[in-house]
């Protein structure tokens, strides 16, 4: 399996399909949502609802070889917050191969649209997550990342 299949395969697995409330909890309130397949292993850990930070980690044969890293927040409440967390979740199962940071650069559905803007491959990137509802600006992520090399 190549790094980008199981990428793709462990965001979907993970937040995109459980979200908020799938995860275990641990000691330092540290929310964490694990992935394993074959010799990768995938772990995103955040703290926080709204605001959140957190960060995505990926092994190869117990080896660290790539990481993300955000912060994001839903900052108008013109809808609950929950509303907009499930939002994300159906865009986050859209994550492809060739950009497997956030979800798709575009999707509307009814009166939420969600864009993401990035720079860069997954060796080396940066990126904008927004979320808009009835055209306003609600949610924004930041996020950048990439490869990870041990000595």
């Amino acid at each position: 399996m190549k790094f980008e299949q199981f990428i793709v395969k462990a965001k979907v697995s993970a937040y995109a399909s459980g979200g908020e409330g799938d995860e275990g909890i641990l000691t330092d309130g540290c929310k964490e949502i694990t992935f394993q397949e074959g010799n990768f292993k995938y772990r995103d850990r955040y703290f926080g609802w709204n605001p959140f930070v957190g960060e995505e980690v990926v092994w190869q044969d117990d080896k660290v070889i790539w990481a993300m890293n955000y912060y994001g927040l839903v900052f108008n409440e013109i809808v609950p917050a929950s509303q907009v967390y499930q939002f994300l979740q159906r865009a986050m199962n859209q994550v492809t191969e060739d950009r497997p940071f956030r979800g798709p650069r575009y999707l509307k559905e009814g009166d939420f649209e969600y864009r993401d803007e990035s720079q860069g491959t997954f060796e080396r990137f940066t990126g904008i997550e927004r979320i808009c509802y009835q055209g306003q600006d609600i949610y924004r992520l930041d996020y950048h990342g990439g490869t990870v090399k041990s000595k």
